[in-house]
């Protein structure tokens, strides 16, 4: 029996904004947040460094964890997914990439991992509608090299005219570096002698930190 003070009764009682992310996750978990319950999820949130660290983890990386186990890593795994589709249903792939918002979150959903940076791109139509989404490069920290030769032959092959560019911060700080401007104003360039456009370069530092380079004038 639930008592008034659980957070699955007060989800139910006054929704679930009230709830704080240990509490959240106390539900995930189908207790009745007592105390472990929730001291457990607390040590998760710190494991993760919030809320936005849950998109990287394996399941592997989830039990191994004291507390969690097979099935409350399954829980997690799950929620992730189902957020990355909610996500990725707020693009339509028959309509114009014009929706930065959308599509940032998307990616970092999906892309955002512990300790590592992904490089990647989506090749677009004439319209700008979605032909291809790829991951070009995944290295360890401040170690991922590419070149825009590499996107700019994925687009050829593809017969995509335009580009979306992504890349993750680890850090988190989606904050260009020197680095990242020079590398998008090379990736223009070669791109306007083969015929291919950059609409955009994304940097994703999580979920809900990201910058879009083309908003900022970066070319």
């Amino acid at each position: 029996m639930l008592t008034d003070e659980s957070p699955r009764s007060r989800l139910l009682e006054h929704g679930s904004a009230v709830l704080s992310d240990a509490e959240l996750l106390a539900v995930l978990f189908q207790t009745k947040g007592n105390g472990s319950v929730l001291k457990i999820s607390r040590t998760l949130l710190e494991s993760a460094q919030g809320l936005s660290g849950f998109a990287g983890r394996s399941a592997p990386a989830w039990v191994a964890l004291a507390g969690i186990g097979p099935a409350r890593s399954a829980a997690l795994l799950a929620t992730v997914e189902l957020a990355r589709r909610i996500a990725r249903s707020g693009i339509d792939d028959r309509a114009p990439m014009d929706q930065p918002a959308a599509i940032a979150r998307f990616l970092a959903l999906r892309y955002v991992v512990p300790d590592q940076e992904v490089i990647g791109a989506l090749f677009l139509d004439s319209r700008h509608r979605l032909i291809a989404e790829q991951e070009i490069f995944r290295g360890t920290l401040n170690r991922a090299v590419a070149e825009p030769r590499t996107i700019l032959k994925q687009a050829l092959l593809l017969n995509a005219p335009a580009v979306v560019l992504f890349h993750t911060h680890p850090s988190g700080d989606p904050t260009p570096s020197p680095e990242d401007l020079a590398f998008t104003r090379r990736l223009v360039k070669a791109g306007d002698v083969v015929g291919v456009e950059l609409l955009d370069h994304f940097i994703l530092g999580g979920p809900t930190t990201w910058v879009s380079l083309r908003e900022r004038g970066a070319w």
